[in-house]
């Protein structure tokens, strides 16, 4: 069994070349944890969420998988330069008001044929047909449903705030107005179920916020396979399908277990960031870090690296920030957290390591790491095999 301390060695050793910062994406655990995620689905194709890996070298690596089929990204601009590198199965998870965008697509026949836009309220389509300017091309259309579990007559809502469709007849009745648009084309259903894949459910020494978890999403996963089906079955009756796409990292087998749903999401688990560790469903390898160099020893049990401060989005909160990971023993200090220029590290470890040496992070969430980088060194064994760009080392920057 590979110890963390043979895996700092491990990376120390690849990027001896390479000054900090710096950041790898293991290959081995990469591949390991997509090989995991095709187990867990048991045939059903998974969608590669692009938002969680940002780099397209790697959106490659993934979709030559079995079991990989397609990717879900995050912004229209994103989704036509992705068609322009060659991907042909898109489909934009999140509704979007990039009228310049709209134009090329309708414009375009193989970007159009190539993505499939969300909609969710009558007003985009609104803003999608005034943008087409004369462009011909079919819009090819997702609906979503909103998967949100509410109790007491809706008085408590537990699940993020996305589509305002949350009925069969809701969504069937924007089916019927979409397709009788000229120039419109429903094809396909997403809903996705934050409050099961992205909320893990055995959280460390904390075992009774863990069951209350565990108890919410048994009834949230039972209430939504029901009405997912339901949905499905109404929308259906309106118009043929090509996909059904459910699901995230943490709720693979639940999802792919509804036999309506013909497909599931998936991104965070290739990387493994820090938010996944809490599930009890499956166990996956950190693969994607960075490391920071150590510019201070302020005094014995202190270090000091040079920024490191990459807060994840969502709510503010401690398990937000990158975690320090190799070598072990490391956290931060209380009153400073970690720094935008200098983050100071306490603990025994500070005192075996020197000026110059790297220290390993592992990123709250997963494709956000991107955005700080503009290459990723790709590590096989002890040795960098690849640098590839990030969104970001392309002149990306989406979002």
């Amino acid at each position: 069994m590979v110890t963390l301390s043979a895996d700092r060695t491990r990376y120390d050793r690849a990027t001896a070349h390479l000054d900090a910062p710096v950041a790898i994406v293991d290959l081995e655990a990469f591949d390991a944890n997509a090989e995991d995620l095709v187990r867990r689905a048991g045939g059903k194709p998974i969608r590669v969420a692009s938002k969680s890996v940002r780099c397209r070298a790697l959106l490659e690596r993934v979709l030559r998988m079995d079991g990989f089929q397609g990717i879900m990204s995050f912004t229209l601009a994103e989704s036509i330069w992705l068609a322009r590198a060659g991907f042909d199965d898109i489909l934009l998870a999140y509704p979007s008001a990039d009228r310049a965008g709209y134009v090329e697509l309708a414009a375009d026949p193989k970007l159009a044929g190539a993505i499939s836009v969300l909609l969710d309220d009558p007003a985009q389509l609104d803003l999608v047909e005034a943008a087409r300017q004369g462009g011909t091309e079919e819009i090819r259309v997702c609906l979503e449903l909103d998967t949100a579990l509410q109790l007491f007559g809706g008085k408590v809502r537990i699940g993020a705030r996305r589509s305002p469709l949350r009925t069969p007849e809701a969504l069937a009745a924007f089916a019927e107005l979409v397709q009788q648009r000229p120039g419109f084309r429903v094809v396909g259903l997403m809903a996705y179920e934050g409050h099961i894949a992205g909320v893990g459910d055995s959280i460390a020494g904390r075992p009774v916020r863990s069951r209350m978890i565990q108890a919410m999403q048994r009834k949230a996963r039972a209430e939504l396979a029901q009405r997912r089906a339901a949905v499905v079955r109404a929308v259906r009756r309106v118009v043929d399908l090509e996909f059904v796409n459910g699901g995230g990292t943490g709720s693979v087998e639940s999802t792919v277990a509804e036999a309506l749903v013909t497909e599931v999401a998936a991104g965070s688990g290739l990387y493994v960031p820090r938010l996944f560790d809490n599930y009890r469903s499956f166990h996956g390898r950190p693969a994607a870090l960075f490391a920071q160099p150590v510019v201070r020893r302020p005094g014995v049990g202190v270090v000091t690296v040079l920024g490191g401060g990459y807060p994840a989005s969502g709510a503010a909160g401690p398990d937000r920030s990158p975690v320090p990971y190799l070598p072990q023993g490391l956290r931060y200090d209380p009153q400073e957290g970690a720094g935008e220029v200098q983050t100071p590290l306490l603990g025994s470890a500070a005192d075996d390591l020197l000026i110059g040496d790297k220290v390993w992070f592992r990123h709250a969430k997963a494709g956000e790491l991107c955005e700080r980088f503009a290459q990723l060194q790709l590590i096989e064994g002890d040795r960098v095999v690849e640098a590839v760009p990030t969104y970001r080392g392309e002149g990306k920057t989406f979002l």
